[in-house]
Parts: structure tokens; sequence; C-alpha cells
């Protein structure tokens, strides 16, 4: 009885979407490893059958996650997360290097990746923390704590593995956040950063005359003043907090103009200076008005002013030559078809060439002849190009909106706090996901290594994936059932 009413609580629109993602997926992964002396669908010894094994274990775990008492992963949330905490702590040391990253165990012939599966752990640790009685998010002590639960594996991910695409996958949980009610002043700020980040780079090799510093520096300075008088005087109406903003901020840059007159000034530190006047301005105004968003402005002005003089040690220190070089290309300051620039290039033509309705199954020239790296794992979008057109990257793209949004549509018909939580952690994922994998197959975005979900070539993202669904359909179903009860 109890099985049958799992049954009967589960959203199969969400399967039949999941099922439909999974089986073009192994379509394609079919006709972008195929060579022409391969004599059967069912050859195991492929990419194509091992990804059929992959997608029936998945099934399997699937079903068995259904089984589970829905409590269990509420309960043993923290459990889940510590455990999993270790396992990224212990990865490094075993794993092999592999292009770089020390992400992979080898357990005799399957190959997993920890990280796949921390997305979905670290989400049940979140939902379970957010759920909590009492919580507001509005409140900085709850949103330290989780902001910590979703920075560990990211950071071990990145720093200790060297897996920077994996670890980027993090920020999604953001989208739970501003359901809950967080400042949009965050989002607003996240954004923010990377135009910052963009124009510092690309802008800063730009000289000034006279030896006044930057381009990059001045123009993110000024942006930044801008956005923070528009918000003062649009959304908080504080025009005498404003105009002695303003004040202040003129006469940074007057004194650094007279002091130009005598002996050359890097504008560059004027910028700066200007910037921590208008954090410490803001700082004292929240506290005497007592508002909280002024300090949200502040932070936002005060993290910006760190990211102004951050920005060249993290883009030159921190990511690897290959993330440099891909950054650069894409932004246009170098021209490397034929290295960084290779699989996007190659990935275009292919796109390029499917047309309207596509080559067709197996007919795809650059798939066939192996001319797109990683065409059946990152790259994968490119034969769907190809072979199947713009009608068929089309109807991919509306499928996988209709399973986001029906997961948005599961998160928000919950009576509890945590499965709907977890629910709006799985769309940010797989929003994440989708977005930029085929943002980068498309040159829009630098490459970074995530998958397409339910698509590319892997057991350790299927089944992740997989697991990350199967847990909300176990919560969902409980509701579900709970009603009918």
């Amino acid at each position: 009885m109890r099985n049958r009413s799992i049954i009967s609580g589960i959203d199969w629109w969400t399967i039949i979407l999941f099922l439909t993602i999974a089986l073009f997926g192994w379509l394609n992964i079919y006709g972008s490893s195929y060579s022409f002396d391969q004599t059967s669908i069912w050859d195991f010894s492929n990419r194509a059958g091992k990804q059929l094994v992959w997608l029936g274990t998945a099934l399997v775990i699937g079903a068995i996650i259904l089984m589970i008492e829905e409590k269990a992963y509420e309960v043993l949330g923290y459990i889940f997360y510590g455990v999993m905490i270790l396992l990224l702590i212990a990865t490094p040391i075993f794993a092999r290097d592999i292009k770089g990253s020390l992400s992979w165990l080898t357990l005799g012939p399957i190959s997993l990746q920890p990280a796949e599966f921390a997305k979905c752990f670290t989400a049940i640790a979140v939902a379970k923390y957010m759920s909590r009685y009492g919580y507001k998010v509005q409140d900085l002590r709850d949103l330290i704590i989780p902001f910590a639960l979703i920075g560990l594996p990211m950071v071990i991910i990145m720093v200790a593995q060297k897996e920077t695409g994996s670890a980027l996958v993090f920020i999604s949980f953001l989208l739970a956040f501003y359901r809950q009610g967080m400042s949009g002043y965050i989002l607003a700020c996240g954004l923010a950063c990377i135009v910052l980040f963009v124009l510092v780079i690309r802008l800063g090799e730009v000289a000034l005359p006279f030896g006044l510093g930057n381009m990059g520096i001045l123009i993110s300075t000024l942006l930044i003043h801008s956005i923070a008088l528009c918000i003062l005087i649009f959304r908080e109406k504080e025009m005498r907090t404003t105009i002695i903003l303003s004040i202040g901020i003129a006469l940074c840059y007057g004194i650094g103009l007279l002091i130009n007159i005598w002996t050359p000034v890097n504008f560059n530190y004027i910028g700066i200076a200007s910037l921590i006047f208008a954090t410490i301005y803001l700082l004292l105004q929240a506290v005497r008005l007592r508002k909280n968003s002024l300090g949200w402005l502040m932070g936002f002005v005060m993290l910006s002013t760190l990211l102004c003089q951050g920005c060249d040690f993290a883009f030159n220190k921190i990511l690897q030559d290959h993330q440099r070089i891909r950054i650069e290309v894409l932004l246009g300051m170098k021209d490397d078809p034929h290295g960084a620039g290779y699989n996007v290039n190659q990935s275009l033509i292919a796109i390029g060439s499917g047309q309207t309705t596509g080559k067709g199954f197996l007919q795809g020239t650059q798939t066939k002849l192996k001319f797109v790296p990683e065409q059946d794992t990152d790259f994968i979008f490119c034969t769907v190009g190809e072979e199947w057109g713009f009608i068929g990257s089309a109807g991919l793209l509306l499928v996988y909106l209709a399973l986001i949004l029906r997961i948005i549509y599961i998160a928000e018909r919950q009576r509890d706090k945590f499965s709907m939580i977890y629910a709006y952690c799985v769309a940010g994922i797989l929003l994440f996901h989708v977005t930029i994998n085929i943002g980068m197959v498309l040159g829009l975005l630098p490459v970074i290594g995530i998958p397409l979900p339910f698509f590319s070539y892997g057991g350790s993202s299927l089944w992740g994936f997989t697991i990350l669904l199967a847990i909300l359909l176990r919560l969902d179903a409980a509701r579900v059932n709970k009603m009918q009860g």
C-alpha cells in the first residue's frame, strides 16, 4: 500500500521531461561518438553503450530514493553534508591528475567525481538550516551560516581539486535565497561585480594620458559611484545623503586635479580614495538612520572597492593559465583560434552548418570527423545543432525550460519550507548548468567545463542530477500523500 501511495504521488510530468532529455542525450552521445566501423548500437565498449548502463543504474538509484522515507533527507541532512565534505577533502589525496584537475576518484572500472554529488547534499543542508523555526534571511547571522555551508565545498573544489567550473555552480543557490526574501541588493551586487571584473580586466591595458592610471579602474570607479547615487535618489529617496556624498566625491577628484598641477597623480588612487570615503559615509548613515538598506549599499561599495583592487591579482595569480587565456579570448583581448578558442570556433562551425533542420542523424561532418573536442561531454550541444539544426536545438531548450518551470511549480506548491527551498536549489542548479553550458558552446561565456544536465556523457553527472531530482520527487510525493490522507 505504501509503494502504491508513493507511485500515485509522483509528479509524472517531471519524469517524462527527465526521460525525454536523457534519451535524446543518449541518442546524441551515440551520434557524437559514432565511428564508421561501428556495427552495433548496443556495443557497451563505446561511450553510447556505457551511457546506457549509466542511465539504467540512474533509474535504479532514483527508484531506491523514492522508496526511502522522506523525513530521512531532512533529519540526516547535516550528516550527509559532513560525509560529503570529508569525501571532497580526501579526493585530491587519492585522485589522479587529469588535465590539471584532482577531482576524480577511480574505483575499479568506475571513475566518479564527488563534486557532482556535493551539489545535492549541500542543497539538503542549506534547505535544512533555512527551514528551521525563526529563520530570517534578512538577519545577518541567518545569512552567513548558509553562505558558509555553500562556500566550504565551493572553496575545496576550487582550491584543492582545481575544478573552477564545478565550484562556480554553487552560485546557483542564490535563487533559493532570493525566493526566501533575500535583498535584491545582493543579486545586483553579484551582477555588478561581474561587470566590474570585465571592465577592469578588459580596459586595464588602456592607459590614461599623462600617466594618470588606466581606463579600467577609472570607469569602474565612476560606475560604482553612479550606481550608488542612483539607488540613493530613486530607491532610498535620501536627497541629503546623496548631496553630501556627491560633494565628497567631487572634492576627492577636485583635490586630485589641483595636486596634479604641481605633480603627476595617479587618478586610480583618487578613485579608490573616493570609494573609501563613500563606504565610511554610508556606514555612518546606515547606523544613524538605522536603515539596513543603506548597510547593504555600503557593503556593495566596499566589495566593489576591494574588487577593483583585487581583480588584477585574482586574474593573474589565482586563475590557471588556461582559464585566463579563455577569458582573454572571450573578451577579445587575444585571438587564439588554434589554441584556447579552438573548441568554441569548431563548435560554432558545427552548429552553423546544421542550419534550420540539421544534416540528419549520423550525418554531421564536424562531429563524425572529430573536429570538436569534448563533443559528447561539455560540447555535446554542437552535435544537436549540426545534426538536428535550429529546430532540434530550440526543441531541446524548450524541454529544459519546461523542466525548470515544472520544478519551480513543484516548489511553490510545497507546504513545508524544507521541500520548497530544496526545490528552488534544484531549479537554480539546473538553470545554471544549462545557461553556462550552452553559453560557452555558443561563445557567449568563458569555457569552464560543466556538463549539460541529463544530456552529456558521464556517470557522475547523470547520477548526481538524478539523485537531485529523485529526492525532490520523493518530497513532493509525500506532500501529495499527506493531502490525500
